[in-house]
Order: C-alpha cells, then structure tokens, then sequence
C-alpha cells in the first residue's frame, strides 16, 4: 500500500488498488489514481520512484511521462497508473480490469501483509 500512501500524500485523488493476481499475469497489482495535471502526475511518479528506490526495488519500467496525462510506473509486482482525470473518465481501467479484488488500504497505516512483499509495495 506504499505507491497508495505516497500517491496520497502528493494529494492524489480516487485511489484504487486492484489485485490482479488470479485473473492476469503481467503484475500483482495495479494502483490506480488520478490527479489534476501534469506536473502533479510527473511529482507522484517521481516520489514513489525515489521512495522504491531507496528500499532497493528496480523499476522495469515508465511511460507516458514527458505527456503526463497516463504515466505508467512499473515495479514488476506493483505497476502504478497515474491519470489525468479526463484521461482516466476515459479510459475507465477499473472497469476493465473489474475482476480485479479490489484491496482496501488507509492513508498513513501500514495493512497486514498477507501474500508476500508485494502486497506492502502497492
């Protein structure tokens, strides 16, 4: 839930962590929010690159984000889609990947790690 928290903390809005481990196989989960602009977008990316960093985890991955309107962070277990909110109206990802379990977590408290590392890290 750390991509959660950070992505919060830089004031992001709608916060969804999908786990999609039984229904597809490219990640574990998608964390999914939407901010208000650009630099916004690039700011919440750049943070939780840093934080995952510091705690010795690669990133694989990141597109979109000299656009900022769809910046795709991608950590292998944990890939983090950051929108636009018109962007994401449009595209509508949860609905897409519905059969996704939607995973409650809490700004600032730390969720019980159930299966594996990779769950803490969305």
């Amino acid at each position: 839930m750390e991509c959660a928290r950070i992505a919060d903390g830089k004031k992001a809005t709608d916060i969804v962590v999908l786990d999609i481990r039984k229904v597809a196989f490219i990640t574990d989960y998608f964390v999914i929010v939407s901010g208000k602009n650009k630099k916004q977008l690039q700011a919440i990316a750049d943070e939780i690159s840093e934080t995952l960093k510091g705690r010795g985890r690669r990133r694989a991955g990141l597109e979109g984000y000299g656009e900022g309107a769809w910046i795709l962070v991608d950590f292998g277990d944990v890939v983090i889609h950051l929108f636009h909110e018109e962007m994401r109206r449009y595209y509508e990802l949860e609905n897409l990947w519905s059969d996704g379990r939607k995973v409650r977590w809490q700004p600032g408290k730390a969720e019980p790690v159930q299966e594996g590392e990779a769950r803490e890290q969305a």
